[in-house]
């Protein structure tokens, strides 16, 4: 290798072959790198990149690479093809066999940018991209796109597969790094963090660059809605699972896929009849298979930049071009042939609910599916997109029934934009969710966008929609009956029974109907208590109902169900509300809150405040201060409760804080939010409202900085449930 190198570097040239030489001697090594079953790069080793890298392969080839470039002559000299693919391919190897390479190659940006400048080659695309993927993926500072030179011309020149790949490159470009460190996950630095960088992230800008360049989005959702071929036979799943355990980078399947076309176009001439891929000898059907992987796969990539882009600033505008593109109507039309094919091997348990767990490209798929459909309903009128025309009739006619108008939204939905078929997108997605194993993961993101849809203002339309098919006894029948332990899968039926049966008189009937004995209701009650941060929405939702329900005492319906549900009834003793009001301020404190558990603190807030209208809120503060007393802490309860509004006036009355999602949810005035803090923070101690009243002085911790009231050592560890993404 030194001596091959020496004669690299004495006669290179832009027709050199002395590379394709050295790319066969590190060839070998890389795909053993990539098909090792289980082996880490020190378990391995791989002499000849490291003597490669050592003699310094990787500077010169990038010289070679970018000598071009630095040509004074106004015609610059061509390299030729198979040139750049072999220099390419030599330090993708190196890359991938030896420690340190891609870091060193990442930390030069002209090096980087200059990399994007090869992909208008067709011929040099793949080992170009493939290499770049490998390189954003270590780089410490994200690019930026508008520093790629005619980046909007160089998108627009990609045929659609090109465009495919791009994906797995942009899903690095523009989105926010993941810090991985739960410290940094707090409100607290996410706060300080927001104060320290006001302008908009590297990511965010990325978002706008892409957004500008005309026909991306549209060409994004062609991508992600294109039909394909199906496979035939039964073999195909085993096929699947087989190859997808070492086909785990764009450039080893891409390859293999250009070899599979090559084979299939010499097999055509020799026979016609596609009956025969069932029945003809693995190397021959597995091209069909392969063509359907490399679909799936790159459908993913596409889904994922979607889903990203949903979840950006620029929403409403990505909004609407992914409705004008009829992206939900064509993903409703694979949703039976390619997204959920009744032969899928649903019972997979995905291991756990991490992104970037080791998935086929089946599981992997459907999961950025459900993702998607959650960011598009999330709080947007556009949900009535996963409809169809015959559905969104009934929600109209079960508003006139009941007397109630239509909601906006809905009247303004463009029936031409709708679901088509017998079945719209959200009906589909109930009927596979009703199937799914007990012990598959699935669940946990079938749950999530299900409630997405009903999240924001409560529809009672929306509600009796799934209420008729079924969905309130399916997911008490996973709460009770199904034996499901996982806490993630149990939270988001906790949250979406929440929304569910929130306000709504007919569900808690049928409610009362499912949990028809004792046991039946003990059982769900433990589930509950099991985590109270995994259910407090459910826990608000039954408070706030109940409260409603107390005031329409003239609806005879109501007083019926009132006197009949075992969980309003279970709620309406105070001893009850008041224990989930010491756990759930007990469980949180200011240097321990979360996106994902902040809920807890609004919850306890919602039952202070229906308290406070009804003149009780002295009672509650006081039974606080008697269960300090009681469990010997006096002070402990009030104290840590007193720094958690003064946290929370600080976050929610930022001037960038959207707290419309607080008022939706509860349908309680945001002023009345702001004013029951303001009342409890109260400093004069003759006030019966103010906490400041119920804490003895001896005891009274309130005027130390917000920012070190708590040391780590004494916050209590909270479950993790890092993807629960509300904030209300």
């Amino acid at each position: 290798i030194p001596t091959l190198l020496q004669k690299l570097y004495e006669s290179s040239h832009p027709n050199s072959d002395l590379s394709h030489v050295l790319s066969s001697h590190l060839s070998m090594e890389a795909m053993s790198f990539v098909t090792e079953d289980m082996k880490t790069a020190q378990e391995s080793t791989f002499p000849n990149t490291y003597t490669f890298d050592l003699f310094g392969g990787v500077d010169l080839l990038v010289e070679i690479l970018m000598r071009p470039t630095l040509t004074m002559q106004k015609k610059k000299p061509k390299m030729n093809d198979d040139l750049v693919k072999d220099c390419l391919s030599v330090l993708y190897n190196c890359c991938i066999c030896t420690e340190g390479v891609t870091k060193s190659l990442a930390a030069r940006d002209d090096f980087v940018l200059f990399l994007f400048t090869l992909m208008t080659n067709k011929k040099t695309f793949l080992q170009t991209a493939t290499l770049i993927e490998d390189i954003l993926g270590v780089k410490k500072e994200m690019i930026h796109l508008e520093g790629i030179p005619n980046l909007s011309g160089l998108v627009q020149s990609f045929d659609q597969q090109q465009l495919a790949n791009f994906c797995r490159i942009l899903s690095v470009t523009i989105s926010e790094p993941d810090v991985g460190n739960d410290d940094k996950h707090t409100l607290l630095a996410k706060n300080a963090q927001q104060k320290r960088n006001a302008s908009p992230s590297r990511a965010e800008v990325n978002q706008v660059t892409l957004l500008n360049i005309p026909g991306f989005i549209e060409r994004l959702c062609k991508l992600a809605t294109r039909k394909v071929s199906e496979a035939t036979g039964a073999n195909f799943l085993q096929e699947l699972e087989d190859w997808y355990t070492w086909l785990d980078n764009a450039l080893v399947l891409d390859a293999l896929m250009q070899m599979a076309t090559e084979d299939a176009e010499q097999s055509s001439t020799e026979s016609s009849d596609e009956s025969s891929l069932a029945t003809s000898p693995l190397r021959h059907r597995l091209p069909q298979s392969m063509k359907i992987v490399h679909e799936i796969m790159y459908k993913v990539e596409v889904l994922y930049v979607l889903c990203v882009l949903l979840m950006g600033r620029q929403r409403n505008q990505v909004h609407k071009m992914l409705a004008e593109f009829r992206l939900i109507p064509g993903l409703n039309n694979l949703f039976d042939k390619l997204i959920w094919r009744k032969y899928t091997a649903s019972n997979h348990v995905v291991h756990g609910q991490n992104e970037n767990c080791d998935c086929s490209p089946e599981i992997s798929f459907k999961i950025q599916f459900l993702r998607l459909l959650q960011s598009f309903s999330d709080h947007h009128e556009n949900k009535y997109l996963l409809l169809n025309s015959q559905e969104l009739n009934e929600l109209s006619a079960i508003s006139m029934k009941a007397n109630i108008p239509e909601v906006e939204a809905l009247v303004n939905t463009d029936r031409s934009l709708v679901c088509d078929g017998k079945k719209g997108l959200l009906t589909r997605l109930l009927a596979v969710m009703k199937r799914e194993p007990p012990d598959s993961s699935f669940r946990f993101w079938q749950a999530r966008a299900v409630e997405s849809f009903l999240r924001g203002a409560t529809s009672y339309a929306d509600q009796m929609f799934l209420l008729k098919r079924g969905l309130l006894e399916h997911i008490l029948f996973c709460i009770i009956d199904s034996g499901c332990t996982s806490r993630d899968v149990l939270q988001s039926y906790f949250d979406l029974l929440g929304e569910l049966m929130k306000f709504n008189i007919d569900a808690f009937k049928r409610f009362n109907k499912y949990v028809n004995t004792p046991e039946k209701f003990q059982t769900f009650l433990t589930q509950i208590n099991s985590s109270l941060v995994d259910s407090n929405m459910l826990v608000r939702c039954i408070v706030l109902s109940l409260d409603r329900f107390e005031s329409q005492t003239e609806d005879v319906k109501v007083v019926e169900v009132l006197s009949e549900c075992c969980l309003l009834s279970y709620m309406a003793r105070v001893e009850n509300r008041l224990s989930f009001l010491f756990r759930l301020i007990n469980i949180i404190n200011v240097q321990t809150l979360t996106q994902e558990n902040v809920s807890c603190l609004n919850t306890s807030l919602v039952i202070l405040m229906l308290a406070r209208r009804k003149a009780k809120l002295p009672f509650y503060l006081n039974a606080l201060r008697e269960k300090e007393y009681a469990e010997k802490y006096p002070g402990c309860l009030l104290n840590n409760f007193h720094n958690l509004l003064r946290f929370w006036q600080r976050h929610y009355l930022n001037k960038d804080k959207d707290s419309t999602c607080l008022e939706n949810s509860s349908c309680i005035p945001f002023s009345y939010w702001k004013e029951t803090v303001s009342v409890l923070l109260g400093s004069d101690r003759t006030s019966l409202c103010a906490i400041a009243s119920y804490i003895d002085e001896p005891f009274m911790d309130l005027d130390r900085d917000l920012y070190c009231s708590f040391s780590k050592e004494t916050c209590m560890p909270i479950p993790d449930n890092a993807h629960r993404i509300m904030d209300n």
